[in-house]
């Protein structure tokens, strides 16, 4: 039984993200994901309310008039959930942490998937896999990868992204659609990368706070690294020290950005402090355009 609480806080996400499921997010998705794998059915002539975009222009200008491609859904999509869980997520300079943040992307993309009649499984991992929530269809199930999401209480404090995208490939042996939730703190992801996105439709969603890429001038700051422990203290009145810290922290981020293209991995970024729905719908129409 879940308890009282618990079922709360649960269906306060889910309404916090309904409005946006059902407005926009709904559709975007489908527009992108949906029709992944069709086959094709029939040409037949435009009727009104039909997509523009499925106009046959050639059949279209033999006939003298406007003719659609018709297309059949041949399955639904598996939609995988990765969401890192590492000592590094548990950090936000302002009213929410990262990893309060990852959840609510996450739930957003769950009620889109569920909505459009997807399966939505889910990974949590730090250093290793710690929980694996099969891909089903529902409401019901949505509602449990939502509370795990929200009251999963890691072992450990490590990140292994490599480890991870290993054992999904591992257990999701269909070509899924898999959103990888992560600050991407970890170094040698270039072919765990690699393999996974060969198999799979892999998206990165980074998350990062904005004290992450620069310092206020506070003077002596401690710093403890959240996955090692590692403690080292800054002088932020020092101009040179900020712009230091700065400098690292964008050539990390341009470092990733690099990767995921050399890659031709589709990637999101968010701030804690900023709204989450707008940069998914952003990439949404984004990657439709290209379609």
């Amino acid at each position: 039984m879940i308890p009282q609480e618990i079922l709360k806080q649960v269906r306060r996400i889910e309404l916090a993200t309904r409005k946006a499921v059902n407005d926009v997010m709904a559709g975007e998705y489908h527009s992108v994901f949906k029709g992944r794998g069709m086959d094709f059915d029939e040409v037949r002539e435009y009727q009104p309310g039909d997509e523009v975009r499925s106009i046959d222009w050639n059949v279209s200008a033999r006939m003298g008039r406007p003719y659609i491609k018709r297309y059949m859904e041949e399955r639904e999509l598996t939609v995988m959930l990765m969401v890192d869980a590492s000592g590094s997520l548990d950090f936000g300079s302002g009213s929410q942490m990262k990893g309060k943040t990852a959840v609510m992307i996450c739930a957003l993309l769950a009620f889109a998937a569920i909505k459009n009649n997807d399966q939505v499984g889910l990974i949590i991992f730090t250093d290793e896999v710690e929980l694996y929530l099969p891909p089903k269809k529902g409401r019901k199930h949505v509602l449990q990868v939502i509370r795990e999401l929200l009251y999963f209480e890691p072992r450990r404090r490590g990140t292994d992204i490599g480890g991870a995208l290993e054992y999904m490939n591992r257990v999701t042996k269909r070509r899924s659609v898999v959103f990888l939730v992560s600050d991407f703190a970890d170094e040698h992801l270039y072919k765990s990368l690699l393999i996974a996105n060969r198999k799979h439709d892999l998206v990165a969603l980074r998350i990062h706070d904005q004290r992450e890429m620069e310092l206020p001038p506070v003077g002596l700051l401690e710093l403890q690294d959240a996955e090692t422990g590692e403690v080292v203290m800054l002088d932020t009145f020092s101009a040179g020290v900020r712009r230091s810290f700065e400098r690292k922290a964008r050539e990390t981020a341009t470092g990733l950005e690099n990767l995921f293209k050399r890659l031709s991995i589709d990637s999101v970024d968010f701030e804690t402090e900023e709204d989450y729905v707008e940069p998914l719908i952003r990439f949404f129409r984004r990657r439709a355009q290209r379609a």
